[in-house]
C-alpha cells in the first residue's frame, strides 16, 4: 500500500491477481490493510488539507501535469501488467492510459484558464473564479461568490477501467484539482496495476513539495476497510464506480454518519436504445452491425453497454434481428475481468434462458479464456417486459423488446429506471416525441450513435438519475466533475 510517502505491507487477508485468460495466479502477493491503516491515511490527508487547498491553481495544475508525465513514461509497463491482470487487449489499455493522462491534463488546463489574468473580474478564492456580483446590492456591502474544496476525499477504484476510473482516474484527478487530498481504495481485480500507478502519484506528490497526505492508496475489502474509510470523520466526500449493491452500501454508511457526507456513486445502467421505424426501414443491416459491435466491445464490460433495445414489430425489425443474430453467433468471445465477473455474467444469461417469455435467439462461440464471455442476444414482447428484465447483466448480452407500436415503446420508456445513456436511431415526429421522455431518463442522449465510449471534455455528462448514479446533478467525466468536491461560499463586504 501507499500511505503518504511510505510503502506499507498490509497484515490482513492475502490476495493475488488472476490472469483471466489462463486462470493463473500472478505474483506478487498483496495483503489487505486494516482500520489502523485507514486511520493513518485519513489523518495524513486531514493534516495536508489546509496546506494543499492553499496552493495556487498553477501549482495544482503543474502537479496534475507531473502525474500525467510519470504515467506516460510508465505506459509500457502499465499496459503489460494490466493485460495480465484484466485480459483486456493492448490497444484498448494503451488508449486508456492516454485517456487517463488526458483527464489529468484537462483539469490542469481548466485550472490555468480560471486563474488567467483578466478572467472575469480577477477576484478569486483559492484561484477559482468569482462567479457573479449581485447588482441588487448596489449601495450596500458587495457580495461575491467563490468555491472552496470540501476536504479529504475517498475514491473507490473500478474493476472495468484499470486506469481511467481507478487510482489516478477521473475521481482522483477532479478531487486533486479541486484542492482535496485523496485516499484511494484499490481494486482487487488489478492490484499490481494499482501499485504501479499509486507509486507514480506518490512520487509526484513528493517531487512537487506537497504534504505527503495529499495521496494514499489502500488494499482491503469493501464491507470492512471500505466502510471504515467512508465513515472516518476526516473524509468529506466519496467517489465510487461499481455495482449497485456496493454503491448503496457506501451511500447508507455515509448517510448514517453523525455528519453525513456526499457520495458520488456510478452504479448501474442498461442504456436503452430506441430503433425507430424509419431507421429500421432504411438501414436495418447497418444498425445490426453497429449494435453488435457496441454490445460485444470489451466483452460488454462497459457501464454504457447497450443492454436494452426497443423497436416496433415488423419485417424491418425481423431483418435487424436476423442480421444481429448472425453477428452474435460469429463473435469469438473474450476474457472477462475476473472469474467472479464471468460467473455472474453466465448466471445472468441462465436466468434469461429460464424465462418462458424470453427467447435467446443467438449465442456467441465458446471462448478459449478461462474466465470467458459468450455473447448472448435475447428477445421479449413488450407485454412481458417488467422491472426484473431491466436488471443489468454485466457483459456482452442485450435484450430486444418488441413493441406493438411507438405508443407502447414510449409507455415502457416512461417506466424505466434512471440511466447513464439513452440512444435514438431515427428522426421526424417519432424522435421529437421520444426526446423529452429520455431527457427525464438519462444523463446523456445519443442520436444515431452507440453509447459505448465516453469522450472526455467540457460538455460531457457521465451521470444520470438513480440508480445510474446517486446524484443526477453531477458527472464523473469531464471538467464539471470538479464541482462535486467543492462547495459555494459567499463573501459579503470582504475586502478585495
Amino acid at each position: 500500500m501507499v500511505i503518504g510517502f511510505d510503502r506499507v505491507a498490509g497484515t490482513g487477508r492475502a490476495i493475488t491477481a488472476v490472469d483471466p485468460r489462463t486462470g493463473a495466479r500472478l505474483d506478487p502477493e498483496y495483503r489487505y490493510g486494516g482500520e489502523d491503516d485507514v486511520a493513518r491515511a485519513c489523518a495524513l490527508a486531514e493534516e495536508a488539507f489546509d496546506a494543499y487547498r492553499a496552493t495556487t491553481a498553477e501549482q495544482r495544475a503543474a502537479f496534475l501535469d507531473a502525474i500525467a508525465e510519470r504515467l506516460d513514461a510508465l505506459a509500457g509497463d502499465l499496459v503489460q501488467r494490466a493485460m495480465s491482470e484484466t485480459g483486456l487487449p493492448e490497444a484498448r489499455l494503451t488508449g486508456e492510459v492516454g485517456r487517463t493522462t488526458g483527464q489529468l491534463r484537462l483539469f490542469a488546463a481548466d485550472l490555468r484558464a480560471t486563474a488567467a489574468p483578466g478572467s472575469l473580474d480577477g477576484l478569486r478564492e483559492g484561484d477559482r473564479p468569482i462567479l457573479s456580483t449581485d447588482p441588487a446590492n448596489e449601495g450596500g456591502p458587495e457580495i461575491r461568490q467563490g468555491r472552496v474544496p470540501l476536504g479529504p476525499v475517498a475514491v473507490f477504484g473500478a474493476s472495468n477501467f484499470p486506469f481511467a476510473f481507478s487510482v489516478a482516474g477521473g475521481d482522483t484527478a477532479s478531487a486533486l484539482a479541486a484542492g482535496c487530498p485523496v485516499v484511494v481504495k484499490a481494486h482487487d481485480a488489478h492490484p499490481g496495476t494499482c501499485e504501479l500507478v499509486g507509486r507514480a502519484v506518490s512520487e509526484a506528490v513528493r517531487a512537487a513539495g506537497l504534504p505527503e497526505g495529499v495521496f494514499s492508496m489502500l488494499y482491503g475489502d469493501g464491507p470492512t476497510l471500505g466502510i471504515a474509510l467512508v465513515t472516518d470523520p476526516r473524509i468529506q466526500a466519496v467517489g465510487f464506480t461499481g455495482s449497485r449493491k456496493a454503491g448503496l452500501a457506501i451511500a447508507r454508511a455515509a448517510a448514517n454518519r453523525p455528519r453525513p457526507i456526499p457520495v458520488y456513486a456510478e452504479m448501474s445502467s442498461v442504456n436503452p436504445v430506441f430503433l425507430l421505424p424509419d431507421a429500421l426501414a432504411a438501414r436495418a443491416g447497418d444498425l445490426a452491425e453497429g449494435f453488435v459491435g457496441s454490445v460485444t466491445l470489451g466483452a460488454g464490460q462497459f457501464c454504457t453497454n447497450p443492454g436494452l433495445v426497443f423497436a416496433v414489430k415488423g419485417p424491418h425489425l425481423d431483418a435487424f434481428l436476423d442480421a444481429a443474430a448472425k453477428r452474435i453467433e460469429a463473435d469469438p468471445g473474450a476474457p472477462m475481468l475476473t472469474p467472479g465477473i464471468a460467473s455472474a455474467y453466465a448466471e445472468g444469461v441462465r436466468r434469461l434462458e429460464g424465462r418462458p417469455d424470453v427467447e435467446i435467439i443467438a449465442r456467441g462461440r465458446e471462448p478459449d479464456a478461462a474466465a470467458g464471455c459468450r455473447a448472448a442476444l435475447a428477445v421479449v414482447d413488450a407485454a412481458h417486459f417488467g422491472p426484473d428484465l431491466e436488471q443489468e447483466i454485466f457483459g456482452a448480452c442485450s435484450l430486444v423488446v418488441r413493441c406493438d407500436d411507438l405508443d407502447q415503446a414510449v409507455d415502457v420508456a416512461r417506466g424505466l429506471e434512471g440511466q447513464l445513456t439513452a440512444t435514438i436511431h431515427g428522426g421526424g415526429d417519432d424522435a421529437a416525441r421520444l426526446l423529452p421522455v429520455l431527457e427525464r431518463l438519462a444523463g446523456r442522449i445519443l442520436w444515431d450513435g452507440w453509447p459505448t465510449g465516453v469522450r472526455v471534455g467540457h460538455a460531457m455528462v457521465h451521470g444520470g438519475p438513480f440508480p445510474a448514479t446517486s446524484d443526477a446533478r453531477t458527472t464523473s467525466v469531464g471538467s464539471l466533475a470538479i464541482e462535486r468536491f467543492q462547495r459555494p461560499i459567499a463573501y459579503q463586504g470582504v475586502p478585495r
